[in-house]
């Protein structure tokens, strides 16, 4: 057996990494920070932390290892206690959420993310830690950075002695460097071997499931040891594996899956060696990239997908992608081959698609929740996370919208620091909105309720591949996990997850201190409980039978299939996808009214609106109870304000348009008529109002709300005084003054007073018969003579002759071929060939004018 204080296991001496130690303590022990960048099989994660703990700074203190995944540092811890010859738990031990294995004589701590950033706000100096290891950040998750932006800052204040290593095998190691204060960057070579890339000859048609089976037994028949295959999800691996078993795999071939909701034991086989003589099938999710070591590996198919959270800070909600990965990940996934002898990489793209794939993984920080960091770095003293030292700083849409939340769950003041309450939500170690659900409902006599939701809404869906995972009604979870783990109903798959999910709500329970009776549990309550959590996702029905909501966050959400939960008119919706037009709802419960003035009254507003109603085309005024954006009770407003119904009248007016008023046609001549008598030159033409469309429409309240009492519907709009309303608009003088510039008529030398048309033209148009302007020398004109009128000279039928702004010139050039085609038509009229001599007249011929 070896000791920390032994000389190294052979096995350690042989790695890679060993090379790079040297370097690394003195960059440890001098600047006190470092950044590793070693490729995959380099050893590091059980290297390193070994080979540090005779480091004479670290003083007997204790080494922490992050891992980003349970998987990873179960299998890290187990791998460093054998080389140790150690049962986990003595000098190496591991902490994460539900399982710890550390006792009092233990070095090393393998953590996972959560649990350093629970650790960093009991201990900001991590009193009795050497060194804090960041091992795979090049994954770049979310807790990973958060943990390495507290730990620098308690160094920075608290502990200059902690010594902080950063471990990568790809990643920007000159931005890590310059994040930890211009560090040393240490590289370590990798133990590789050759490993063959077999593109895809075209780009990938049909489903991913049948072209990575296909690969399977081609890699089979064609290679050599085992084979890991990279698929983006478990329903994928689960699909693939469907495939693999119609027909049956050649006989000594075991097949094993790998994923995060997993149990245990079956992790664990999938990692182990096959038995002597036999190969195996691995088929697992971006879990398998890096840190593990899958023994026996020579072949690896990769898929080139994964799955990604992404967060929209504009609806509050996320979903699940699936995206190509990037060159770095392929790469990663690519060395597993190569580990242990000559391997084989089969892509399932083209060698052109791989060369447009993104160099690196966007970091989670981009595209997640924040909810969860925010609270953190308010629970640090950091209201202002530019405080702090980032690699990707958060960006201000998520965190804005992460705060929003918080404060509405009393988590945050208005300036943003954190409440009582919000100091007690962040001590649950789990998202905010799971720790208000649970305190809420301890406060309310329904805990263990909670600690299942809670529990449920933290794992993957436990009814998912089941016939009753399509329902999405969360009950049906709730009396899952109530009823007892090994019914006989329940698959394998479902059984498992559920042992998980109870696990989970034991250990809220522990949290909440009270005790773990799960049949206790109600699921009539799932609705009211999970409103509390989710205020901004509390819905109501759009219309019946359609299955669409709105949720009270603003956005539309609707189920994918017909269930018996449209039939709610409210629904709480904890899980759905952020959709661009109408999120798909994956997990919801009903709840009533009643529910959400008990659960959510100090959110409730009472609001009296009144507002113009496209559909019935009047005002409505309502008192409506509102959650956020969303109506969840109305009543009709007795006794509304009447300066409030005139406001919506006119905001209807200002989008219905000005063509809604009772115009005539004498009132547009009017307006045409105040027009003109702006023109530049007229007198006093800048003293005249402007009455163009456009004006009126702008100051519609000035001119036309006066005039509005007692209008509240379209249909009212016909008694509106317009042409008081609109004569209002001049003084008395200009009144008297329009007629005189602008007059509705003129008199012809027939002795008609014929009207004058403004909207004919710029210029206003006079139409007379031909035979009442005989006499007439001149083009009338108007605005004291400054503007002539058009004269419409019309046959004794009143059909146009000619049009002229020149009645001289007509005289003198046109009217004879004028007179000529009009005698031919109308032979009994009068047709003079002098026309400035004759007497103009209104019937067939004058009257002194004998046949």
């Amino acid at each position: 057996m070896t000791g920390p204080g032994s000389p190294p296991h052979p096995e350690l001496q042989g790695l890679p990494v060993s090379h790079a130690l040297p370097d690394l303590q003195a960059a440890l022990a001098g600047h006190g920070m470092a950044v590793l960048e070693a490729p995959p099989g380099a050893g590091k994660s059980t290297g390193v932390p070994l080979a540090l703990l005779a480091a004479p700074w670290l003083g007997g203190q204790r080494i922490l290892v992050l891992e980003p995944r349970r998987l990873a540092a179960r299998a890290v811890a187990g791998r460093m206690a054998w080389l140790l010859g150690e049962a986990v738990g003595e000098t190496v031990g591991y902490r994460m959420r539900l399982d710890t294995r550390v006792g009092p004589r233990t070095r090393i701590e393998v953590v996972t993310e959560g649990i350093l950033t629970r650790q960093l706000q009991r201990d900001p100096a991590l009193e009795g830690t050497g060194v804090v290891i960041f091992d795979e950040f090049h994954e770049r998750s979310l807790q990973a950075d958060l943990g390495l932006a507290l730990a620098l800052d308690g160094r920075r204040h608290l502990r200059p002695d902690l010594r902080l290593l950063v471990m990568s095998a790809t990643l920007d190691t000159a931005g890590v460097a310059r994040v930890l204060g211009d560090a040393p960057v240490v590289a370590a070579p990798g133990l590789s071997f050759p490993v063959q890339t077999r593109y895809a000859s075209r780009p990938g048609t049909g489903q991913v499931a049948e072209r990575a089976a296909a690969a399977v037994r081609r890699a089979l028949a064609d290679d050599e040891g085992d084979v890991l295959v990279f698929l983006p999800g478990a329903g994928e691996i689960r699909r693939v594996a469907g495939l693999l078993a119609e027909p049956p795999l050649p006989a000594g071939v075991q097949l094993h899956t790998l994923y995060g909701e997993l149990g245990r034991e079956d992790q664990d086989l999938a990692i182990r060696p096959a038995p002597a003589g036999r190969r195996k099938v691995v088929l697992a999710t971006n879990i398998a990239e890096t840190s593990l070591t899958i023994e026996g590996v020579r072949v690896v198919i990769d898929a080139g997908l994964a799955r990604r959270p992404v967060f929209d800070p504009r609806s509050g909600m996320g979903r699940l992608t699936t995206e190509r990965i990037s060159r770095a990940s392929a790469d990663q996934r690519r060395g597993r081959a190569g580990r242990l002898a000559p391997g084989v990489c089969y892509r399932l793209w083209t060698e052109a698609e791989h060369r447009s794939l993104q160099s690196e993984t966007p970091p989670e920080i981009a595209a997640a929740d924040l909810a969860s960091l925010t609270l953190e770095l308010a629970a640090w003293g950091t209201a202002d996370p530019a405080e702090l030292s980032w690699l990707t700083p958060p960006p201000a849409g998520a965190l804005a919208q992460a705060r929003t939340l918080l404060y509405r769950l009393g988590a945050l003041d208005e300036a943003h620091r954190i409440t009582a309450h919000g100091q007690a939500l962040a001590a649950f170690g789990t998202h905010p909105r799971l720790a208000h659900l649970l305190l809420g409902a301890r406060d309310r006599g329904a805990a263990a309720t909670a600690c299942a939701l809670a529990a449920l809404l933290g794992e993957r869906d436990v009814l998912r591949g089941a016939p009753a995972g399509r329902d999405p009604d969360l009950r049906q979870r709730l009396e899952a996990v109530a009823r007892d783990s090994g019914a006989a109903e329940s698959s394998g798959l479902v059984q498992t997850a559920l042992r998980q999910v109870r696990r989970s709500a034991e250990a809220f329970a522990r949290q909440l201190g009270i005790p773990a009776d799960l049949q206790d549990i109600r699921p009539d309550l799932a609705g009211g409980l999970l409103a509390l959590a989710f205020p901004d996702r509390v819905a109501r029905r759009r219309e019946p039978g359609a299955g669409r909501y709105q949720l009270s966050n603003g956005r539309g959400a609707a189920f994918g299939s017909p269930c018996a939960l449209a039939r709610s008119e409210f629904l709480v919706i904890p899980e759905l996808d952020g959709g661009d037009r109408e999120a798909k709802i994956a997990l919801a419960a009903p709840l009533t009214l009643q529910d959400i003035g008990h659960y959510l009254g100090e959110l409730l507003m009472t609001v009296s609106t009144v507002h113009w109603d496209t559909r019935e085309q009047a005002v409505v005024c309502r008192r409506e109870q509102r959650l956020g954006q969303l109506v969840v009770s109305e009543a009709r407003l007795p006794d509304p304000d009447p300066a409030a119904v005139r406001s919506a009248v006119l905001a209807a007016l200002n989008g219905l348009g000005l063509d809604a008023l009772p115009w005539t046609p004498e009132l547009r001549q009017w307006q045409a008529r105040v027009q003109l008598c702006r023109r530049p030159g007229l007198p006093d033409a800048a003293d005249w109002p402007d009455v163009s469309d456009a004006q009126l429409l702008a100051t519609l309240a000035d001119w036309l709300g006066p005039w509005l009492d007692g209008i509240s519907r379209a249909a009212h709009f016909a008694r509106i005084d317009l042409g008081q309303a609109l004569r209002a608009l001049l003084r008395f003088d200009q009144q008297r003054r329009l007629d005189e510039l602008a007059p509705t008529h003129l008199s012809v030398p027939s002795g008609s007073r014929l009207p004058l048309d403004y909207l004919d033209g710029p210029e206003p148009s006079l139409a007379v018969r031909l035979q009442e302007v005989f006499g007439l020398t001149d083009t009338p004109r108007i605005a004291g003579g400054r503007i002539p009128v058009v004269l419409k000279l019309l046959s004794p039928a009143r059909r146009p002759v000619q049009v002229t702004r020149d009645l001289a010139s007509f005289w003198g050039n046109t009217y004879r071929e004028v007179r000529r085609e009009l005698k031919g038509r109308y032979p009994r009229h009068y047709w003079p060939e002098d026309p400035l001599q004759a007497e103009p007249t209104r019937g067939l011929r004058p009257r002194r004018t004998f046949m």
